[in-house]
């Protein structure tokens, strides 16, 4: 049986700039999860549009909505 060689994955200029999540004590909670979710689903919503990936653009923008609704729906319970 051939062996399927693998792409390289490519990384953006914004992707080397995050810092990565190692160990799952360190991920810091629900909120900072939303956050990271929020943004990281925005950056790759515009990146789907860009390349005319509708759907997926669709998905990842709604993905990012959730998140941010949760971190509303979080802050507001904190102000009570």
């Amino acid at each position: 049986m051939a062996k399927i060689k693998s792409r390289p994955r490519r990384t953006s200029g914004r992707a080397k700039r995050r810092p990565q999540i190692e160990e799952p004590g360190e991920e810091g909670g629900p909120e900072e999860a939303a956050a990271y979710i929020a943004e990281t689903s925005a950056d790759l919503s515009q990146l789907a549009r860009r390349h005319r990936l509708d759907l997926l653009g669709h998905l990842l923008r709604m993905a990012q909505l959730e998140a941010e609704e949760h971190l509303r729906l979080r802050s507001k319970h904190k102000l009570s």
